[in-house]
């Protein structure tokens, strides 16, 4: 006996959208398939830490259209970003948490959450949970530190408009950065897709 290929018929289409049994069973594989691959090959452990960013943009241009206060924000924004990722922010970081360097945190262990005006969530990835929340903190607090020297000086009329304090950076708890549930869905759809294609494209000949 062996598989052949042929191209399904209509009423090949038809029991297969009957047959709720083969359904049932190719989700559940599927959905025993993803949580082995949850448990043999587990996702990093993520933790969040968040710094409060205000640009108080009604004090800064009280006169200016909402268009000329939108590119400056944005333009003020993307500064921000390059100190968050810059060599100062990333080695205050690398020395504070230990076995891990600069060149690890840039390949993906760290990452932010759209910052715009507002909380600017800093997310560290790890392996050990404790890390994790260890690299999360003290990037959000070395990011907070390193805006205020850089950015807000008493010199500057800059202090009045943009104020950065770093709200969440204590007793963070890290977890899974994707939920087992995840992983049963994907694999209950993905076994679907798959044992339905099978099915409809191939046939078995004696």
């Amino acid at each position: 006996m062996k598989l052949i290929f042929s191209l399904p018929s209509s009423d090949d289409l038809v029991h297969l959208l009957k047959a709720w049994r083969f359904w049932l069973i190719a989700a559940l594989l599927g959905a025993a398939i993803g949580a082995a691959a949850y448990y043999i090959f587990p996702p990093v452990y993520r933790a969040r830490a968040t710094v409060n960013v205000d640009f108080h943009m009604e004090q800064a241009w009280p006169q200016n259209t909402d268009r000329e206060q939108f590119y400056y924000l944005e333009r003020e924004v993307r500064k921000l970003e390059e100190i968050a990722m810059s060599d100062a922010v990333l080695q205050s970081v690398a020395s504070q948490v230990n076995g891990v360097t600069v060149q690890q945190l840039r390949s993906g262990k760290l990452q932010m959450d759209q910052p715009g005006s507002g909380g600017w969530h800093f997310f560290a990835d790890d392996k050990n949970p404790k890390k994790a929340e260890e690299l999360a903190s003290a990037w959000a607090q070395a990011f907070a530190d390193q805006v205020q020297a850089e950015v807000i000086v008493p010199t500057s009329d800059l202090e009045k408009y943009i104020s950065v304090s770093a709200t969440q950076t204590q007793n963070l708890t890290a977890h899974r950065s994707i939920s087992l549930s995840v992983y049963l869905l994907v694999g209950a759809l993905g076994f679907l897709a798959v044992s339905a294609l099978g099915v409809l494209f191939f046939k078995t000949e004696k």
